[in-house]
């Protein structure tokens, strides 16, 4: 598809367009070690707060408690993915033509933020079938504003940071804020959730996901310098844009195909939201304090799996390309899934949790990077939203499908058909997806 590029940035000769990539080079590198950090502050700081929330522990385990019911859990993370379907794609039609999308970024953060404040103040005013529907309706937005937030800081980071240097950004950010949300989480379900401290300890959690975020929001805003970019494209209509998804899809056939393991991947998280509630009625699992310590424990090694993988993801990414992170990630997710189910010992069931953690890091460091790979700069807005919403439209049918699997035929089924998706992903990695940084590389 050709690049509607918008006249007034382009209508200067060739060599004045060369003039101009060279100067926004040059700033890129200039400004490195400022935009590096805060880069890294909000990635440590402000994705601690929402692995809390995003975590496979904390939320599921919450909604199933208040509501008694596998589909309600199911239901809950439905909507929080609905919120993501159209979202990116308003989000990238609003900012593809800007030559600063900073403002936008800090808008799309708080606004997310304040749902995560939202759930702790629900949790201490609402009580039974209305603290259900507040949950449910703060989720559908968390994830509405988190999609689109997903598009503008995918897209700074592709302005501010070389592609040589991502990796292991995203490692070091991810592997210290790992930790913090490790050691939080371990707290959280021991003192916060065990004890249920100032009256709800979900809601006390949530309020610290809410300020361990904004503090990284701060951090960026406060530290990013950001480039204006030597060719932008024109305002299109939104409907307009729509209609251009298909040519951008067929114009790569690499990236239709990593489409495809995307929506295959996230396919698989139809046991994610059950993973917790398995383990609970595997082990017996009764009372609050008793509840909370295992809480604690599993999100530890859930959350704490970002703090040692991502090191690893990060570096062997730089070095590599992310398409064997990519495909590492999806083997170590099976793996740890067939262990969580043919385990009872507790020691072995942090492991698959460490597994399941170190898998999802991996994926997500892996899909997120890939993505900035493909194709040209002025479609990436766009290509970022595109695959945000196949993300998006898949993760809404499988928890919501898992929901009322998990209650007709058994949670073991359910994870047996997780299994099914990764298998299919990882055969189509293998056999169809091309490296996108050696097929750049290639064509320089």
């Amino acid at each position: 598809m050709d690049a509607k590029i918008d006249p007034a940035v382009t209508a200067a000769e060739p060599a004045d367009l060369a003039a101009r990539e060279a100067a926004y080079e040059k700033f890129v590198w200039d400004n490195l070690n400022r935009n590096y950090l805060g880069n890294y502050l909000h990635g440590m700081l402000g994705m601690t707060g929402f692995r809390l929330v995003n975590a496979p522990t904390f939320l599921p385990a919450y909604l199933h408690m208040i509501s008694g019911s596998n589909a309600i859990v199911g239901l809950g993370l439905a909507l929080q993915q609905v919120g993501g379907v159209i979202s990116p794609i308003f989000g990238a039609s609003r900012i593809e033509h800007r030559t600063k999308v900073m403002p936008a970024a800090i808008w799309m953060g708080g606004l997310a933020r304040t749902m995560v404040l939202g759930m702790a103040i629900a949790g201490w005013l609402l009580h039974g079938q209305p603290l259900v529907i507040a949950l449910l309706v703060l989720m559908f937005l968390f994830g509405l504003f988190m999609g689109t937030q997903r598009v503008v800081f995918s897209l700074l980071i592709a302005k501010v940071i070389p592609i040589s240097r991502r990796g292991r950004l995203q490692a070091w950010r991810n592997a210290t804020g790992g930790a913090i949300a490790a050691t939080l989480a371990y707290f959280a379900g021991r003192y916060f959730i065990g004890t249920n401290l100032f009256g709800n300890g979900y809601s006390t959690t949530f309020v610290c996901a809410f300020v361990l975020t904004s503090m990284g929001l701060w951090a960026m805003q406060l530290l990013l310098k950001e480039p204006e970019p030597p060719t932008t494209r024109t305002r299109a209509p939104f409907r307009e844009r729509l209609r251009d998804f298909p040519k951008l899809i067929r114009q790569d056939r690499g990236y239709a195909n990593f489409l495809v393991v995307q929506m295959l991947s996230v396919s698989a998280r139809i046991a994610t939201p059950f993973y917790i509630i398995y383990v609970g009625q595997k082990l017996h699992v009764h009372g609050a304090v008793e509840a909370g310590k295992m809480l604690g424990i599993l999100s530890t090694a859930f959350l704490g799996a970002d703090t040692l993988s991502n090191l690893v993801w990060g570096y062997l990414g730089d070095k590599t390309g992310f398409k064997l992170v990519l495909l590492f990630s999806l083997v170590t997710w099976a793996a740890a899934t067939v262990l969580l189910m043919n385990v009872i010992a507790v020691p072995l069931i942090f492991l698959a949790f460490f597994g399941l953690g170190a898998a999802q890091s991996g994926y997500n460091m892996a899909a997120q990077t890939m993505i900035l790979e493909f194709g040209s700069r002025d479609d990436l807005p766009m290509r970022i939203a595109v695959s945000a919403t196949a993300e998006a439209i898949t993760a809404t049918l499988g928890p919501l499908i898992g929901g009322q699997l998990a209650d007709l035929i058994g949670f073991d089924r359910v994870f047996g058909i997780s299994l099914g998706f990764l298998a299919a992903a990882i055969v189509l990695l293998v056999t169809a997806v091309r490296e996108p940084r050696t097929a750049r590389l290639a064509a320089l």
